[in-house]
């Protein structure tokens, strides 16, 4: 067990995080997995709304410093290649 103050406040920052990034991950992989389902229907009109709430989701995690700016911009191109490919 830590012994300084700030070691023990380091280690409960790192919960509130970890569980933070785990809920974010979380509907990362939700949102990609509806715009992927809407692709392999083969429907057009629900791949391009969902695509359009991935990319502002997306976005946002790239605000909040969930993903990497570049990570991000290359889930969001294969997206969209997918989906106009439909």
């Amino acid at each position: 067990m830590a012994n300084h103050k700030s070691s023990i406040k380091r280690i409960r920052q790192t919960i509130v995080r970890t569980e933070r990034n785990r809920f974010y991950r979380t509907r990362l992989k939700n949102i990609v997995k509806d715009v992927r389902s809407a692709i392999e229907a083969g429907n057009k009109e629900e791949a391009s709304s969902a695509m359009t709430v991935a990319n502002k989701q997306i976005q946002k995690f790239v605000s909040k410093g969930i993903l990497k700016k570049e990570t991000a911009a290359r889930k969001i191109s294969r997206l969209h290649r997918a989906v106009n490919a439909i």
